[in-house]
């Protein structure tokens, strides 16, 4: 593989232009899916008096075109907006919303003041085309309300869970739970038919988060990225597949680290394990990189992942040409 990295010293992202496919599909009662062919996903949560929207969209441009979907069945206003993560293509579109109550867990927040910055910056050369009309961006997104292990918000009736089940994409991942129609919004803890981007993720504990997540028993789960999913059979496939990925993007890395392998090593036997099951996955081959970068250092027992930079990506790529 070193000559097809050699060739390929972009993101595989860097050259995705076109625009995608939305789709918004109903989930539950009163509950929908803002999906766009492996782009990040948006939920909708419609309460008796105002909505709920889960994840913000990489700008205000593309926030809108959530909006647009919403009004299509609701005209109550946006109150609230959580935000499963820190990750700029996921909060970077918040003030579109106007909502009065912005929701990330402790960590998250703490992690916009630790890294917020690098990452909006590395993302926006990664992802240029989900960061057209970024002029628009008012600065970093920041919480009105956080929260350490789970909060409870009621949209009239309406009741909405918001928790914190255990490491996984970040170190701060919510997912929310809306229980009178068991469905489970995941963030990137869960992802269908699109790789998991494990950039800054734990490896360790994604398994367990995600057996915490199946012990809800959801009847229909929106992923981070992908289809929505309806039915137990849907619901059972993409947690395995996810499982699957991470566990088959780590497991070779550790074997590399324990016989002392280099980063280059560790890529080559990531792609002989994830090749045949997931190279037609979206957005694989650009998390690919990253995801190796990360399963070497957990592996070498770095607990926190490290901040991505510009110089730091030159300098993996340089690593993995050997």
């Amino acid at each position: 593989m070193t000559e097809t990295i050699t060739k390929t010293k972009a993101f595989a992202s860097q050259g995705d232009m076109e625009e995608k496919t939305i789709s918004f599909t109903q989930v539950g009662e009163g509950l929908y899916a803002f999906t766009a062919e492996g782009d990040p996903n948006t939920g909708v949560i419609i309460g008796d008096e105002s909505v709920m929207i889960v994840e913000a969209q990489a700008t205000p441009r593309l926030a809108r075109k959530v909006i647009e979907c919403v009004r299509s069945v609701t005209d109550k206003p946006i109150s609230h907006l959580v935000l499963t993560h820190y990750h700029a293509v996921r909060v970077l579109g918040a003030s579109a919303y106007g909502a009065r109550e912005i929701i990330m867990s402790d960590t998250a927040a703490a992690m916009v003041e630790e890294r917020g910055q690098e990452d909006w910056d590395s993302e926006f050369g990664r992802f240029p085309r989900l960061f057209l009309g970024h002029e628009e961006i008012p600065g970093l997104t920041r919480p009105t309300t956080s929260f350490s292990d789970r909060m409870t918000v009621y949209l009239g009736k309406r009741r909405v869970d918001i928790m914190h089940l255990g490491r996984a994409h970040t170190a701060g991942d919510a997912v929310i739970w809306v229980p009178d129609q068991e469905v489970m919004f995941t963030g990137d803890i869960v992802e269908y038919h699109s790789a998991c981007y494990c950039g800054d993720g734990h490896f360790g504990d994604w398994p367990e988060t995600l057996a915490n997540i199946a012990a809800f028993e959801p009847k229909a789960i929106a992923p981070g990225r992908g289809d929505a999913l309806v039915g137990d059979a849907a619901v059972a496939a993409a947690l395995e597949s996810t499982a699957d990925f991470v566990r088959s993007t780590y497991k070779p890395v550790e074997r590399v680290v324990a016989r002392g392998g280099s980063l280059k090593e560790a890529w080559d036997a990531v792609r002989a394990e994830c090749d045949p099951k997931f190279a037609d996955y979206a957005i694989y081959e650009h998390c690919l990189p990253f995801n190796v970068g990360r399963a070497y250092d957990e592996a070498r027992g770095i607990d926190t992942p490290r901040v991505w930079t510009a110089e730091r990506d030159q300098q993996m790529w340089a690593d993995l040409q050997g």
